[in-house]
């Protein structure tokens, strides 16, 4: 146990300051000032060491909280990072945007505030990238076998790197233009500075994984020859596959999915050159969708000086609350506060956009709301409450439905779920024998913990098909759920 009297003695959660809002706005560096690392450790010590840890239970990676917990309030970075790393190949990026299931599952969060475990997993790896603890992990040997990952996002990465230690030949494949998925260009700066995947990155090459950038594998390079050249392949796609709106007037332009908007907006803060880029400046700005996506969306409009923001959202406002239909340990549906609501725009709930309305240019000019009603768990608009809200750009941040069929999907002949997933076996195995499948594609749009732990299960799936046996560990099955919804 960390202090035995934590919880008892420190009884509120500290986390780190947000850099003042007229700063941060300004620039799109990360708006999380550094925490002094006592007033970290002080939270560390809050942890109970609780006999059943639901906080396992809350995470998918399995991660062991409450043993680093105990060693970050000892300072002994060296040991906690050795325990993060068994479970978590990449803490920094969960560490700054997984939502924290864990959290919701504290068994202190019963009756008091729960343990900052988010924080306290960012600070270690910080801690020991600072320190020089995070080192390249190469294999003793090689095994004479290859695999092919595709996709770069935190499945494909887990996966490779995994696949890698355990001896095998690994190429990444990533159709952007540099590798890392969503890492990359679809989380803004001011969420996770792109320094910071770039250095694993460097730890992977290091370890001997090998990344093809730039390829669009289906196109550039067919299934057939990724089967003739590889002994096994790892899809990891992602869901990317949006969902529309189509109500009158969607055609019109100045209308655009998040996933269009934000890699511009990523690669522009970057300083990299982007053409006919989609900008909110001077504009009034609607998204649709009250997600991670919409408030990434939110952040950006801020940073490119739109005129306002608006963020739609067609359920009711949740309450601060936990609901008692979402009883502890369960994930509630809660009114959160992103770092990107703090600074500005207006957020709408119960609401439908009814129709698009445009100019005589065919431009978007504004939308038309209307307030809806649940019936039978089903929104229903009511009437006379119609208004038409000014927007000269819209967003649209409601999620994905799945993977790309054409392409590679379609020439390795994998067969697919009701969903238009790709169906797994327990092993984490296609219909066709050594292709493999991890994180969106095959669970559909999830959260950034379950791609690292299903990469990591994948990986386990195919060192044991190549090899007969395998030592890497394997923390879930494809249809196994959390505690948490």
């Amino acid at each position: 146990m960390a202090d035995p009297q934590g919880f008892l003695n420190t009884r509120q959660r500290e986390l780190p300051t947000r850099r003042p809002v007229p700063v941060r706005i300004r620039d799109w560096k990360e708006v999380y000032e550094e925490q002094q690392v006592a007033q970290l450790q002080r939270q560390a010590g809050r942890c109970m060491d609780c006999g059943i840890p639901f906080c396992h239970a809350g995470c998918p990676l399995g991660n062991l909280i409450p043993e680093w917990n105990t060693l970050t309030w000892q300072g002994d970075w060296a040991d906690a990072i050795e325990r993060l790393h068994a479970t978590n190949n990449f803490p920094e990026f969960t560490g700054r945007l997984c939502p924290a299931p864990c959290e919701t599952a504290c068994v202190l969060g019963i009756n008091q505030p729960a343990v900052t475990i988010k924080q306290v997993e960012v600070t270690i790896i910080e801690q020991a990238f600072a320190n020089g603890l995070v080192t390249p992990l190469p294999p003793e040997r090689l095994s004479g076998k290859t695999v092919a990952v595709i996709g770069s996002g935190p499945a494909g990465l887990a996966a490779a790197q995994q696949l890698t230690r355990a001896g095998h030949t690994v190429a990444v494949f990533e159709r952007a233009d540099r590798p890392g998925g969503l890492l990359r260009y679809g989380i803004p700066e001011f969420k996770m500075e792109k320094a910071v995947l770039d250095r694993r990155l460097d730890q992977m090459k290091a370890e001997g994984t090998r990344f093809r950038s730039g390829v669009n594998v289906g196109a550039d390079i067919t299934g057939r020859q990724l089967r003739d050249r590889y002994d096994a392949v790892v899809l990891a796609l992602g869901a990317t596959v949006p969902r529309g709106l189509a109500a009158p007037g969607h055609e019109l332009t100045g209308i655009h999915q998040a996933m269009e908007f934000l890699p511009q907006g990523n690669r522009a803060a970057l300083g990299q050159q982007v053409e006919n880029q989609i900008l909110a400046t001077g504009k009034d700005v609607v998204i649709i969708g009250g997600g991670d996506t919409g408030a990434d969306c939110l952040g950006t409009s801020h940073r490119q000086g739109a005129r306002s923001v608006t963020s739609l959202e067609i359920m009711p406002q949740p309450g601060e609350d936990r609901p008692g239909s979402q009883p502890w340990p369960t994930y509630p549906m809660l009114y959160r506060i992103a770092s990107a609501h703090e600074e500005g725009g207006e957020r709408l709930y119960a609401v439908s956009t009814t129709e698009f309305v445009g100019d005589d240019d065919g431009h978007v000019t504004g939308l038309r709301l209307a307030e809806v009603e649940f019936v039978d768990g089903r929104p229903r608009s009511k009437e006379g409450t119609e208004r038409v809200i000014p927007a000269q750009l819209v967003l649209f941040a409601m999620g994905f439905l799945g993977p790309e069929g054409p392409g590679v999907v379609e020439q390795l002949g994998v067969e697919l779920d009701e969903r238009s997933n790709v169906r797994r076996d327990q092993h984490f195995m296609s219909s066709v024998p050594g292709v493999f499948v991890a994180g969106d594609v095959g669970r559909g749009q999830s959260l950034i913990v379950w791609a690292i732990a299903e990469g990591r299960a994948a990986a386990a799936g195919v060192d044991a098909w190549l090899t007969g046996s395998s030592s890497l560990p394997r923390p879930i099955g494809p249809t196994d759920r959390p505690l948490t919804v």
